[in-house]
This record gives C-alpha cells, structure tokens and sequence, in this order.
C-alpha cells in the first residue's frame, strides 16, 4: 500500500500501532479530504467513516472557550473579572486565590489550580454545580496569574460561569451559543445522543499486549466541559473551518467577531519547553513548527484520543481521532506531521538531547507527585535516565471505572540550553518535552511533563 496518499499513511500508522479504528479529516487548498481505516471496536466492530462519532477529549475545551468569548463579545462576560463574580460560591483551598481568579486565568490555565478532583457528581443537571463544590479539595499550585499550569478542574469551573450567566444547563448553552449556529449537528454530549449513532469505542492494551474495551464509554457529566464533548471528524473539520474563518458561519450568520476569534489565537502566556507549544492563547495552544505558526488542542477520553490543529497562515486544517490508549497518540501525532509534511512542506522536528552527564542526573534523580500521579527518575546503569509516570495506587483502587493503563519506564534526556529542559526519547511519551524547577537554593524542587507541574517528594536525591 502506497504511503503517498493520506489514506495510505493512516491505514499503515494504524495498523503499526495496533489502532483498532483512525478518523482523519484534512482542510487542504480549500477542499476536505478524509481518511478512514479500522473499526469502532473490536467486539462490535462496525467500519470507522467520516461521520463516526469519536470523544474529543480535552478538544472539547476549544467549545467551553468559545462559547465564553461569545458571551464576552456580547456584553455578558468580562474576562478580567474574578470568577467569583459570575460563581459567588466558589470556594478554594487557598481563599485568596479564590478572590482574585480571573475567568481569562480559567481559559489560559493560569489560574494556578491543580489538574482535576476526581469525582463523579451524578447525571443531573445540578452535576457541574457539585463539581465546582467538590474544588475547595483541589491544591493549588502557584499563585492566581503566576504560570501556566494545564487544569481540567479550571475548564469544568468556567462551564459552570456558562450555567450561571445563560441560566441553561453547559450542554445547552454550548449548543446555542457554537454547536447549533454552526451547523455542528455531529456534536454531542450526552450518552442518549450517541448510543443512536454510530460511535467508536476506547481500547487499552494490557500488559500482555492485546487489546480490552474501555469500561464505562462516557467520563462523569461534571466532567464534561473540560472533556466530555463527542464529535465526528467532519464536524471538528467544519468547526476547524469557523477557526480560521472571519467568526461568521457558513451560513453568513455572524457568530464571533473577526478580532475576538483572532485574540483567541494571540498568546496569553508564554510555555517553556512544553511539548503543548510555545505559548497558550484563549485555550488554543499555539506553536511555531518550521516557520509557521499552528494553532491547536489535544484530547484524552478513555482509550480514545483527538488531535486538533490548524495552520492560519496556510488556510490548513487536521484532525485525527483514534480509539486505543496508549498508542492512539503516537498514531495521531503521526499522522498530523505527514500531513503538515506532506501537504505544506513543514517539518515537524525534535530536538537532540544532549550527551548523559552524571551530576546534572544525580539533581534531578528522585520521586515527584501530583494529585492523582507519581513520576520517578531514576539512573539506569546505561548510563541513562528512565521516567516513569504511574497512576496512585490508592486512586485507581478508589476509581469507580478502569483507569488507562500507565506507560512502560522510558528514557529521557536533557536538551541543550539552560539545562533544565528535557526531551522522553522512548516508549509512549515519546517526544514529550517538559522542565525541571529550582527553588532559591538553585535545589531541583518540580518538574513539568504535558504542561502540569509535578512536586518533589523529599530529598530523594541518589541513585534510583
């Protein structure tokens, strides 16, 4: 089979990696071309086309994003306003933080909030409301507008502002405000939407190396402005055509105003060594690949994953979704840079990490924490360094569901520069690039991988 044609590319990436079922879609010189290959899953299996329904994931992020700056072009919201304005019943961890967090820190993830509380609040309307009570749980990581710190648990909150300024439900006003003007009639979020259509389903290898479905198919209702949003690849490509478009439909109606979609793409923040990009804008984050500037989100459900990225510039879109954790992201990344590759001539490269050095190895060597993960480094008699991130014990015995898979231990290495930024040159975070945090004493105290902030626990320092 010829790699030269998109349908090539994706049919081989996928059957490489063992993806049960790819939906890819390609915005190109002004036409649409798709890409499909595999099935919706591997006990039911049904062939994966256009209109197969797919978890967005975080993409879902991009919608909660809009429709604020919907409600913002009209008057309704002002981003630099606490969100205890709109949520007067937030409470927090820290209460200063509380008073003083933005709806903009919320929709470029400066609010300084830990990843997620991890709690299924029901099937009710009253489900996001429970979450946001549920976040006086959740640490706090940095002070209000001090960094960028990725939080799911900060999207589900600006979700809430929506409930609260619309008086409607999230999932309504998302569909009023973006899904419905747009003609995204292939974007849901309730399960009774989907289960009459054709859906894939999440698969996660097990350590023995085959596949098993991932159990439940849907994330908690509390969840969903931060992820729980399911869309097809020709809906996400008709809403990548409104992101480079000038905030109007396709019908003519007008949506956004041409300078606010605009703003969304301008940087907020500035993100350093991350593989999400080089800064984030309102929600999008953007990144220079060989002179170009793209602009993008990815996503994460249960053994299902999105990748959405679009090139301005160029009049350029793709987007790939794929249902087998972990390798659905290798497969999608894959197949995102032989489209900018293939199609525009950009090369998506990685950087070289530097030679091992052993005392640079032996400050960072030790164990980091965050809420629901631990992430050790350890020397390897290579001489090398192996990352390894696992899921807590205690939270995956506590979680009502399966929780992915962690990766195998892969190795990393520091890349040139300053000295404390880092490339994984192996196994599923493959190319993954994050940072490591000194305090005053210039002792290692954090590190950051896919844009969150890991704590050090003790000293640790030594030979792992």
């Amino acid at each position: 089979m010829s790699h030269h044609t998109l349908s090539g590319f994706v049919e081989a990436t996928a059957t490489e990696l063992g993806v049960p079922g790819v939906a890819v879609g390609v915005w190109v010189d002004g036409r649409e071309v798709f890409a499909c290959h595999g099935v919706t899953s591997t006990e039911n299996p049904l062939p994966v086309d256009e209109s197969t329904l797919f978890q967005l994931g975080s993409v879902t992020k991009t919608l909660t994003a809009t429709a604020l700056m919907r409600l913002a072009a009209r008057g309704r919201i002002d981003l630099e306003l606490p969100v205890r304005h709109y949520v007067p019943e937030l409470v927090l961890a820290d209460e200063r933080a509380a008073a003083e967090i933005t709806v903009l820190n919320l929709l470029n993830h400066t609010a300084g909030l830990d990843w997620a509380v991890i709690a299924d609040t029901g099937d009710g309307d009253d489900a996001l409301a429970g979450y946001v009570a549920k976040m006086s749980e959740l640490d706090m990581i940095a002070r209000p507008g001090t960094r960028a710190s990725y939080s799911q648990a900060g999207y589900n909150l600006a979700g809430r502002i929506l409930e609260t300024v619309t008086g409607m439900t999230y999932e309504r006003a998302v569909a009023s405000l973006v899904l419905e003007p747009l003609g995204l009639s292939d974007t849901f979020f309730g399960p009774d939407d989907v289960m009459t259509r054709r859906f894939a389903v999440g698969h996660n290898l097990g350590e023995d190396g085959t596949l098993s479905i991932a159990r439940p198919w849907r994330i908690p209702r509390g969840h969903n402005p931060g992820g729980g949003g399911v869309s097809s690849v020709a809906d996400m490509l008709r809403w990548a055509r409104f992101q480079l478009g000038d905030g109007r439909a396709e019908s003519g109606v007008p949506v956004l105003p041409a300078a606010a979609l605009q703003r969304m793409k301008e940087p907020t923040v500035a993100l350093r060594s991350s593989t999400l990009g080089d800064a984030i804008g309102i929600c999008w984050f953007l990144r220079e690949v060989d002179g170009v500037q793209t602009v993008g989100h990815g996503g994460s459900a249960i053994g299902q994953f999105a990748e959405f990225l679009v090139v301005p510039e160029r009049n350029f879109a793709v987007v790939a979704m794929s249902n087998a954790g972990p390798d659905g992201i290798l497969c999608n990344q894959a197949i995102v840079r032989w489209a900018l590759q293939t199609y525009l001539g950009v090369t998506d490269r990685e950087p070289e990490p530097l030679p091992y050095d052993e005392a640079r190895a032996r400050e960072i060597v030790g164990s980091y924490d965050i809420d629901a993960m631990t992430l050790t480094i350890s020397s390897t008699d290579g001489p090398g360094l192996l990352l390894d991130v696992r899921i807590k014990p205690e939270i995956r015995a506590a979680a009502d569901t399966d929780l992915p898979p962690d990766h195998a231990p892969a190795a990393v290495g520091l890349l040139p520069g300053d000295g404390d930024e880092y490339i994984v040159t192996g196994g599923g975070l493959k190319g993954q690039r994050g940072f490591f945090t000194r305090d005053a004493s210039g002792a290692v105290v954090g590190v950051d991988l896919a844009g969150r902030l890991f704590q050090r626990v003790g000293s640790g320092v030594g030979r792992g």
